[in-house]
C-alpha cells in the first residue's frame, strides 16, 4: 500500500481537500464524500489498525444523549408542517399587524418567529410561508422582492431563534452547554427579527407601490376571539419548551418530547390528528435525520483522521498566523464559513470547521458560546446566499411559476446586507449574547 504519510502534513491537508472538492463535484452526498475520504487516509496513512479509532470517534457523536433532542424538533416541524395550525397563527397576527402599512409583511416575521421557537427547522418554515403567506401579499400588491425576500428571511430564522438545532450540532461538536447557547442567541436572534421588521416598515413607508395601505375597518369583537384562538396553543408550546428549558426544569432533549407532546395534543385538539398523518411526518422526520446522521457520521471520520495525522494543528498554525490581532482572526474564520456556506450545508459546516474552530476560539480567549452565537448567524447569510442558497429552492419548490430562482436570488440581497450587518454587531459587540 502507497504511504501516504510520506506526502507530509501539508500535501495530505492538500490532498483531501482537493479531493473533496473533485468527490463533490461529481455529484456525490457529501456523507459519502468524507467517509470515502477518511477511509482512504486512515489506510493510506496509518494502515489497518487505526480504523478502531476512527470508529470510536463516531460512535462518541451518535451516542450522545442530547442528539435525540434532534428527530424530536424534526418530528414537531414535520407535524407543524401537516395541521393547520401555521394557517391559524398567521391569521390571528393580524389583530397587531393589520394597521400597519406593510402589516402583512410583519406579520409574517413575527410567526416565522414563533414557528422557529416551536420547532428550530428551516426548510417545513419556508415553505408554509411560502404557501400561506407569499400568495396574500403578491394579491394585496406587495412588491414581489419584498414579499419574497419576507419569507425566505423569515423562514431561515429557526436558525438562530432556540431550540435551534444548528445550536444543538454547534453545541455537540464545540462541546458546549446547549442550554447556554440557546440562552445567548434568544437576543440576537429578536435582534435579526427585529432588522428584517424595520426595513419592511422603511421599505413600505418610504417606497412607491411596495405594500398596500392599512386596513381601516375595525375587526368585530366575535372575529377578535376566534382570531386569538390561534394563538393560544402555539405559544403555550413555545412555553412549554423554552420554559422548561430555561427554567430549569427540563434538560434540551426532555424539551424536544415536552414540544412533541404540545404540538401532537394541539393537533387532537384541533380535530386535526390521524394515524396516516403521524405516519407521513415520523417518515419525513427518519428522512431528514438519517441526512443529518449520516452527514455527522462522515464528517466525525474525517475530521478524526485529520486529527490523528495532525493536520488540525497545522491548520490552526496556518489561522492564527495570519494576524496578530484576535479579531482580524475572528473575521478570516466568518470569511471561511461565508464562503463554504456558498457550496456545503451546514451541518457538514458545523461538523467540519468547528473541531478546527473552536479550540483556536478559546485559545484566543474567546468565548466559545458566543462563537457558537456568530456561526449560527453566520449561517443565515448561507441558507439565502446563491448559488446554492437552500432558502430560494425551497420557496421555489411552491412559489407561483413565474416567480424564477433568479428573481428570489436578486430579492434575497438586502436581506444578506442585514444578516452580515448582525454579525458585524455580535463581532463589535459580544456582550449582546450576554457573555
Amino acid at each position: 500500500m502507497f504511504e501516504l504519510q510520506s506526502m507530509g502534513i501539508e500535501y495530505g491537508t492538500l490532498a483531501m481537500f482537493v479531493m473533496l472538492l473533485v468527490f463533490l463535484m461529481t455529484g456525490m452526498p457529501l456523507a459519502f464524500v468524507t467517509l470515502l475520504i477518511a477511509l482512504i487516509f486512515t489506510l493510506g496513512w496509518f494502515g489497518p489498525m487505526a480504523v478502531p479509532l476512527i470508529t470510536s470517534r463516531v460512535y462518541s457523536f451518535v451516542s450522545s444523549f442530547v442528539f435525540v433532542s434532534v428527530p424530536m424538533f424534526v418530528l414537531m416541524a414535520a407535524i407543524l408542517d401537516r395541521s393547520g395550525i401555521a394557517r391559524d397563527l398567521f391569521d390571528a397576527m393580524r389583530l397587531f399587524g393589520g394597521r400597519l402599512k406593510g402589516g402583512v409583511a410583519v406579520q409574517t416575521i413575527f410567526v416565522a418567529v414563533i414557528l422557529a421557537a416551536m420547532s428550530g427547522i428551516i426548510g417545513g418554515e419556508i415553505v408554509l410561508l411560502g404557501l400561506i403567506a407569499l400568495p396574500q401579499m403578491l394579491r394585496q400588491g406587495y412588491d414581489k422582492n419584498l414579499a419574497i425576500g419576507v419569507v425566505c428571511a423569515g423562514g431561515s430564522l429557526g436558525t438562530m431563534v432556540p431550540p435551534s438545532i444548528v445550536l444543538i450540532i454547534y453545541g455537540l461538536t464545540a462541546n458546549v452547554s446547549i442550554g447556554d447557547l440557546f440562552t445567548s442567541a434568544f437576543i440576537p436572534g429578536f435582534m435579526l427579527a427585529g432588522f428584517y421588521v424595520a426595513y419592511v416598515l422603511f421599505r413600505s413607508y418610504t417606497g412607491k407601490n411596495i405594500a398596500p395601505p392599512p386596513q381601516t375597518e375595525a375587526i368585530p369583537t366575535a372575529e377578535k376571539m376566534r382570531l386569538l384562538k390561534g394563538l393560544f396553543l402555539p405559544i403555550l408550546v413555545v412555553l412549554c419548551v423554552l420554559g422548561s428549558i430555561y427554567g430549569g426544569i427540563a434538560s434540551v432533549t426532555e424539551a424536544s418530547a415536552v414540544g412533541v407532546a404540545g404540538v401532537i395534543l394541539s393537533t387532537v385538539l384541533r380535530g386535526e390528528f390521524s394515524l396516516p398523518m403521524l405516519k407521513a411526518a415520523t417518515l419525513q422526520t427518519l428522512s431528514t435525520c438519517g441526512m443529518i446522521v449520516w452527514i455527522g457520521i462522515g464528517a466525525s471520520a474525517i475530521v478524526g483522521v485529520f486529527n490523528l495525522m495532525g493536520g488540525i494543528k497545522f491548520v490552526s498554525g496556518l489561522i492564527t498566523g495570519i494576524s496578530d490581532d484576535p479579531t482580524t482572526i475572528i473575521l478570516f474564520m466568518m470569511l471561511i464559513l461565508f464562503v463554504l456556506g456558498m457550496f456545503l450545508d451546514w451541518v457538514g459546516i458545523a461538523l467540519l470547521t468547528m473541531p478546527i474552530f473552536v479550540p483556536i476560539v478559546k485559545q484566543l480567549g474567546f468565548d466559545p458560546v458566543w462563537f457558537g452565537v456568530l456561526f449560527a448567524m453566520n449561517m443565515q447569510v448561507s441558507f439565502l446566499s446563491p448559488p446554492f442558497g437552500p432558502a430560494a429552492f425551497y420557496l421555489k419548490s411552491v412559489a407561483p411559476p413565474d416567480i424564477s430562482l433568479g428573481d428570489i436570488f436578486k430579492a434575497l440581497l438586502p436581506f444578506i446586507c442585514l444578516q452580515i450587518l448582525a454579525v458585524a454587531i455580535l463581532i463589535i459587540f459580544p456582550g449582546i449574547t450576554g457573555r
